[in-house]
Parts: C-alpha cells; sequence; structure tokens
C-alpha cells in the first residue's frame, strides 16, 4: 500500500503486490473524486452553486453514473501550470440512466481552473460526444466554466471547434440539451446555441460573447453580467434560452422531465406510456373557453391543458415571443408536440419572433419523430415598418419551411380565425397537413370581412346615401357567403368541422392512425432554407 503526495497527487512509494495496487487505485480515485479542496468545494456552495458530481446525481438515477477518463491530467507546461495537474482535469464525462435510459453527460468542474477549457478537457468532451453520437443516446452538459484556457493558448480554442463540429454532426440525430449552470462566455457560447435545448439558473448563469468590461469599453454602456446575459434577458428578449428556473435542483428535475417526453435519437420513437385519462373523455368546458367573438382575447393554455393527458404539458420558450405557445405534452400516452396562436397576446398575429420560435420547434419535433398538432386562431401577421424592415418575410417563411419540410403526422384545428397567409403558413392543408378540422366557430378567408368588405365593395359603400349602412350590409353579406363555418368545408379545405368537446377525443384517433406514416423527401443533400 502507498500514500499520495498530497500536492502533486503522485504515490510516495511503489506498491509491492497487487492488493498495494489496488489500494493505491482507491487512494487516487477518492482523490479524484473529492475534488482539489473542502475549500473550493465550499466557496462554490458559498456562490449558491452545487459541484459538477452533485449536479450529476442530481441528473441520473441513484448509482448509475458511469466515469470515463476520471484519471485523465493535463500534459501542458509553463505558467505554472505543470505544478498543477489535477485528474478530471476540470471536467467530468460519462454515461448513466434517467428513468432506465442511457443519457451521456459532461459537466464542468468550476473548482478546477474555474472549469476552463485545455486540450486534455477538450478531448474528454469530444470522446464522450462521439460515444453519445455512436450510442444514439441524449448528450447533456452541464456548463460552468470560465471559458478557453488561456495558459494553453490556440490548443484551447481548437477544442472548442471539435466541439461545435460535433454539436453540429450531432444536430437531429441525437437530442442535445445544455444546462448552463455558471459562465458562459466568448466563444463558448455558441455551443449551448447549437444544441436543441438551452435551461439557465437565475443569478448565477450568465452568457454573452462579449462581457460587461468590453461592452463599457467599446459603448459606454454600463452593465451587469446579469442585465447582459442572464437568464431572464435570455428567456424572455434574446431567446437563446427555452427554460429558465430560480435554482439548480428545480432546474435539473425539469431537464429529467424534457428527457421523457423525447427519443433516443432519430431512429426511435418518443416513449409512450399509459395513460389513465380516457381517450373518449368529452371536454364541454372548451364551449365556453373560446369566445365565438373573434375580437375577445382568451388564454389557449387553457384549451390545451383541457385537450393533453392529465392537463400535463412542458411549453418550450414560455416567455419568448409569448404570442405562439410551442409545447411538449401527451395525447393518450404518445408525446405530441403543441404549436398554437395565444389570443391573449397581440391577438395571436404572427411577427418575426414568433415565427422563429414555431420554425425551430416543427424542425427539432420532425428530428425526433414527435407528431405536431397545430392549433390556428390568427388573424395574419403584424404589420409595421419595423416588421418589415426586420424581414418578415424572410422570418415568416422559415415556419412554412419548417412545416412544408415536415414528414411526421400533422394535424390542425381551427379554432377560431385563420387569415390570409397566416392561416397557410399556420399548417394548413394546402402546405400538407395530414387532417385539417375546424370548430364551428371557425373564419377561414382572405381577411377579415369588415376589411375585405371595404376593398371589394369601396365604391358601393361610398356612393351610398348610409355610407356606414352600406359597410355593415356588405360586412355581413360578405360573411354569410364566404366566410360561414362550413365554406372551407364543403370545398375540402377541412377534413370535419368538429365539436369542440370531441377534440381530445378525435385528435387521439387521428394520432393513433397515422402512427405508422411514412414519407420520403426528394434526394439532396440539404435543402436551403430561408435565414
Amino acid at each position: 500500500m502507498t500514500v499520495l503526495e498530497e500536492t502533486t497527487g503522485e504515490p510516495t512509494g511503489e506498491p509491492t503486490d497487487a492488493r498495494g495496487r489496488v489500494a493505491e487505485l482507491h487512494e487516487i480515485r477518492a482523490q479524484a473524486v473529492a475534488g482539489p479542496s473542502e475549500k473550493a468545494t465550499e466557496a462554490q456552495h458559498a456562490k449558491g452553486k452545487l459541484t459538477a458530481r452533485e449536479r450529476i446525481e442530481l441528473l441520473l438515477d441513484p448509482g448509475s453514473f458511469q466515469e470515463v477518463e476520471q484519471l485523465r491530467r493535463h500534459r501542458a507546461t509553463g505558467f505554472g501550470l505543470e505544478a498543477k495537474k489535477p485528474y478530471t482535469d476540470g471536467v467530468i464525462t460519462g454515461w448513466g440512466t434517467v428513468e432506465g435510459r442511457t443519457v451521456f453527460v459532461y459537466a464542468h468542474d468550476f473548482r478546477i481552473f474555474g472549469g476552463a477549457l485545455g486540450e486534455a478537457h477538450a478531448t474528454k468532451i469530444h470522446k464522450i460526444m462521439d460515444m453519445a453520437i455512436a450510442a444514439g443516446a441524449p448528450l447533456v452538459s452541464l456548463n460552468d466554466g470560465a471559458g478557453a484556457r488561456i495558459q494553453e493558448g490556440v490548443s484551447a480554442l481548437a477544442g472548442y471547434g471539435g466541439i461545435f463540429q460535433r454539436n453540429t454532426k450531432a444536430s437531429g440525430v441525437i437530442p442535445q440539451i445544455s444546462v448552463m449552470l455558471g459562465p458562459c462566455a466568448g466563444g463558448a457560447a455558441y455551443s449551448p446555441a447549437l444544441t436543441d435545448f438551452v435551461f439557465m439558473v437565475r443569478e448565477t448563469s450568465q452568457m454573452f460573447i462579449t462581457g460587461p468590461d468590453v461592452v463599457k469599453a467599446v459603448t459606454g454602456e454600463e452593465i451587469t453580467q446579469n442585465g447582459l446575459g442572464g437568464a431572464d434577458v435570455h428567456a424572455e428578449t434574446s431567446g437563446v434560452c427555452h427554460f429558465a428556473y430560480d435554482d439548480e435542483e428545480t432546474c435539473i428535475a425539469e431537464v429529467r422531465y424534457l428527457l421523457s417526453l423525447l427519443p433516443q435519437n432519430n431512429r426511435e420513437n418518443p416513449p409512450r406510456v399509459d395513460s389513465t385519462d380516457p381517450v373518449d373523455r368529452r371536454s364541454d368546458v372548451l364551449l365556453d373557453l373560446v369566445p365565438a367573438d373573434g375580437n375577445r382575447p382568451y388564454d389557449m393554455t387553457k384549451v390545451i391543458e383541457e385537450i393533453v393527458d392529465d392537463g400535463d404539458y412542458l411549453e418550450v420558450h414560455e416567455r419568448w415571443a409569448r404570442n405562439i405557445i410551442c409545447a411538449l405534452g401527451r395525447l393518450d400516452g404518445q408525446v405530441v408536440g403543441i404549436i398554437a396562436n395565444q389570443p391573449q397576446v397581440l391577438a395571436g398575429v404572427l411577427d418575426i419572433e414568433a415565427s422563429e420560435k414555431a420554425a425551430r420547434f416543427v424542425q427539432m419535433c420532425d428530428a425526433f419523430n414527435i407528431p405536431i398538432v397545430t392549433f390556428l386562431d390568427v388573424p395574419g401577421f403584424l404589420p409595421g415598418v419595423d416588421q418589415e424592415h426586420g424581414g418578415i418575410i424572410r422570418h415568416g417563411a422559415k415556419l412554412l419551411y419548417a412545416y412544408c419540410n415536415a414528414t411526421v403526422p400533422r394535424i390542425s384545428l381551427i379554432l377560431r380565425k385563420a387569415y390570409g397567409g397566416a392561416y397557410i403558413v399556420m399548417d394548413s392543408q394546402s402546405i400538407g397537413a395530414d387532417l385539417t378540422y375546424a370548430w364551428p366557430t371557425n373564419e377561414i378567408a382572405v381577411m377579415g370581412a369588415e376589411g375585405a368588405a371595404n376593398v371589394i365593395f369601396r365604391r358601393q359603400i361610398a356612393g351610398a346615401e348610409d355610407p356606414e349602412a352600406m359597410r355593415q350590409k356588405m360586412v355581413k353579406e360578405y360573411k354569410a357567403e364566404l366566410m360561414h363555418p362550413y365554406y372551407a368545408a364543403e370545398r375540402g379545405l377541412v377534413d370535419d368541422v368538429i365539436d369542440p368537446a370531441e377534440t381530445r377525443e378525435v385528435l387521439a384517433k387521428s394520432l393513433a392512425m397515422l402512427h405508422t406514416k411514412h414519407a420520403d423527401l426528394p434526394s439532396r443533400k440539404h435543402g436551403n432554407p430561408p435565414q
């Protein structure tokens, strides 16, 4: 048996037999697990942050974690690095299970070099990413690092390049989830941006390309780290963050919940569960939730709660582009992606941010074999100079492209308004929806009756003795002729007009029928979607 020298971690003497070798191994492993020092652990806890291993324990099923390259150490020299060579090199990598299914993980250990990425550190991450891709299992990164290890120079930067390349290779193949639990600055922020979902914790996690000091030096603006790139900023303003929570425990618990809704890879379907919520449960409350008057707002989340299993769903980007809802839930135990206009915010119109948000969600669902259900109540695209100059045409086309390119089962339901180009873009039958349903309150038209009457009958209205009375007459006539609830159904543009109370049953049965849907895209290297 040997004793490890405290400062270097090197054995002080050679063991003489196999038992001594094993004892030495256990001592080395204990040191690697313990980390650099109790003081460093206390400093991490003082910031309100957990250690890397504590985070992994929360994420994975108890006792399931299998570490890879625990004994890895850097080989760099200069700037004092040769005197400090801790095991793990500041990142813990391996795999375990979440609800019994394999998940790969890497976690920066801020206690070692501030979690900064060096050559050995990067190589460990590259290896676990390659393993995840090869095994066809999700990859979760628990990020808490200070960027590139400056002492190692360009080798550290090259390490980031390898991560980005693998993020791109894994995109649409395995779910990638980034959990931001500390700082993430400079080029390092691009890895989370390439993944499918980004989680953040308020006050303790930040993401930015250039920090507050650089911003002040270049622009003169003074701002805090959280004000520049905190969780609330990215959840509400930039859209970089999909989920934001107050503490790490809640955040990591929600990561586990999200993983339960995703398949292992793009060759599998999402996990199905037995539902105790009856498929044929009537929802008469829907008759009162949605006002027949198209100008009255309501909360679309209440509609979703009434239709999905047990009212349970996970909203993605809940606080960004709130005029559209993107969520994952279950219908009869089957995972579905839900996209819905939100009449409570901007009357549910489509704008630049809503189009981007929904387009990325559609692409994610299609990549991972998640059927898409779309709830329409959309009066059109948001008008305005800012929207036009900001590229609403280009951004709106992203959503159109995503829907047209999706081969998963697609069902659309028109609750109320469906006007103009926004109706077409929101997965209408004409762009490939497999089934299209409508409630008796639907109004499908090129535009609202008032606007249409003003265009079509402008001469009659202008020449009438009572223009307002004539305008009201023409509006009523237009509604009766072209906007009655059965107009689209009579022309085969809607498959059926259904009783709102039967929506859950109709959708569940339709999804069951479409479960074996198979569709091929034309042979090509890849499309060229609008950017």
